[in-house]
Parts: C-alpha cells; sequence; structure tokens
C-alpha cells in the first residue's frame, strides 16, 4: 500500500526487453535500507525491486502491466515518480493507493493559474464514474484532488511545490497518464449497484 505522496523523482537509466521488460531506475533512496523484493511505486505502479545497487534498482515489467499502463513509453533519461511502500505508524498524507493503475487517462489541456497549473484529463468511460468533484484520484503516482467533472473530463491543479518534486512540471497536452481510482469510489459504486 502507498499513499500517493512521492518521496522521490528517479530518473530511467537503462531498458532492457527480456521475457518481462528490465528497467534500471536511478534514485536517490538510501538502497542500503531497501530490500531485495521490496515494493516500490513507480509512476503509480507497483513494482518489485529485483536487483539494486548504490544509487540504482532494477524492476521487471510483465507485458501485461505495459499494456495497462505507460510503462511501455519508459527511455532512458525519463524521469519517473517514486514512493516507498507504507510502513505501520508512517503518516498518511495523500489517500490510500494500491498501486494497481485502472487505466490511462489522457492530457487534453494545459494551462497556468496562478503560480498553478490547471490540468484536464479525460479518463476511459467506464472509470469516468468513479472520479468525482472534491474526490481523490492517483495519477502517475500521487495522490490529488479533483477539482471538477463534466462527462470523462476531470481538472486537476497542481501547486508550484507539486510541480518541482514530482514529475508533473513536465505536463504535455497528449501525456498519457497511470490513473488509479480512489479504492472507497470503488466499494461505493460496487455497493450502490447490488442495492
Amino acid at each position: 500500500m502507498f499513499t500517493g505522496i512521492i518521496t522521490d523523482m528517479g530518473e530511467i537509466r537503462a531498458i532492457e526487453q527480456r521475457g518481462d521488460l528490465r528497467a534500471r531506475i536511478a534514485s536517490g533512496y538510501d538502497m542500503a535500507g531497501v530490500d531485495l523484493g521490496a515494493s516500490i511505486a513507480c509512476d503509480g505502479v507497483c513494482l518489485t525491486v529485483v536487483d539494486k545497487g548504490a544509487d540504482w534498482f532494477d524492476v521487471d515489467v510483465s507485458a501485461e502491466t505495459v499494456s495497462k499502463t505507460n510503462l511501455g513509453t519508459w527511455a532512458p533519461g525519463r524521469a519517473v515518480n517514486l514512493e516507498r511502500a507504507l510502513k505501520v505508524g508512517d503518516e498518511l498524507g495523500g489517500h490510500i493507493v494500491s498501486g494497481h493503475v485502472d487505466g490511462l487517462a489522457e492530457v487534453i489541456a494545459v494551462a497556468g493559474e496562478g503560480d498553478s497549473t490547471r490540468v484536464t484529463l479525460r479518463a476511459p468511460a467506464e472509470l469516468a464514474r468513479f472520479i468525482a468533484p472534491k474526490g481523490s484520484v492517483a495519477l502517475n503516482g500521487t495522490s490529488l484532488t479533483v477539482n471538477e467533472v463534466s462527462g470523462c473530463d476531470f481538472g486537476i491543479n497542481f501547486i508550484p511545490h507539486t510541480k518541482q518534486v514530482t514529475t508533473w512540471g513536465r505536463v504535455a497536452i497528449g501525456d498519457q497518464v497511470n490513473l488509479e481510482i480512489d479504492t472507497l469510489a470503488r466499494y461505493v459504486a460496487r455497493l450502490a449497484e447490488a442495492g
């Protein structure tokens, strides 16, 4: 489990296609404290550390994960949002995030709004019903509050701090973004269907 509070911005060092995709990610984490087999959310996708060095770790990405996320677009030099798994007693500053991406949202508009940036995204129709104004979503692993919803489109504001410490400072129209809907929204919808 994760909180959606990004704790490092890593960089893809290498990509290798094996039976699965192998990615090497440079990180500022103290890798002495990261065990092999540990989970790290990489752009919102829960991945397992399979090898590590002083300032990097490797993950394997299955074909299924590549088909459901934006990880197939990873290339050396690309920045990625990173978050280590939640530990008992950690502050829950965002919302409960599983690292299981539900689908891809597309950035359809980017506009300055004071010092912040307003980003409008389009969710797949089957996921849009789970997105509500003032509700939570995880986008590329970042816990965010939804400002408004219109059909499949929804808006998010990014404050300067978020743009500095995550990849959101580099957002562009057309970007495909990993979308994880709020777990609570999923269960509320399921209960409403059953009732």
